[in-house]
């Protein structure tokens, strides 16, 4: 168990969505003055609400993209938001969104300084070039993410695709670490 709780929080979640249809997107932005469509420089709209704040490209095939969830369902109820709104502009929709989350962003504190010219040596498959980037590059097989290290301590955990995963890949570093005395706290 390691001596300090790593402190982990969500940064974003991204999440795709198909509607399984074909969605009139000029329909949308009369029914729904707030969106951007500049469809000569963006094939998709940008519908953002304000609870969650997000926003969701929408396309014309019924595809959906959701940025900017703090959580798994808060991804799924903006996409819902969405599609309530959509409905409410009179835009038909035969059937519920089937959601895909793409991607979670985390960030994290291990509450100490990290070693990482010695990690390099203890960590499989990592990339670190201080002149090109400050951050240590760490691809973590199981569970499969990628998480980027920091001296201070501090980690940004991308390419989970369930937030259970960031937890247990946070951990499993943070216990992995400490065993190899490759952190250090003041």
């Amino acid at each position: 168990m390691p001596k300090t709780k790593a402190i982990i929080k969500i940064q974003n979640v991204v999440a795709s969505a198909t509607l399984n249809q074909k969605v009139d997107l000029n329909a949308v932005v009369k029914s729904n003055p707030g969106v951007e469509y500049r469809p000569e420089q963006f094939p998709g709209l940008v519908f953002r609400i304000k609870r969650p704040k997000t926003a969701t490209l929408i396309f014309n095939s019924g595809k959906m993209v959701c940025t900017g969830a703090k959580s798994e369902k808060e991804a799924r109820r903006a996409v819902m938001n969405v599609v309530k709104e959509l409905k409410k502009g009179g835009i038909i929709i035969i059937s519920k969104p089937e959601l895909k989350i793409q991607n979670i962003v985390a960030s994290a504190s291990l509450g100490g300084r990290i070693e990482l010219e010695q990690a390099v040596g203890a960590l499989e498959k990592t990339m670190y070039e201080p002149e090109q980037f400050p951050g240590l590059i760490y691809r973590m097989a199981e569970p499969k993410v990628v998480i980027l290290i920091f001296a201070s301590g501090n980690l940004v955990c991308t390419g989970a695709k369930k937030e259970q995963d960031v937890y247990d890949a946070v951990h499993k570093l943070h216990r992995s670490l400490e065993e190899q005395d490759l952190i250090f706290y003041e």
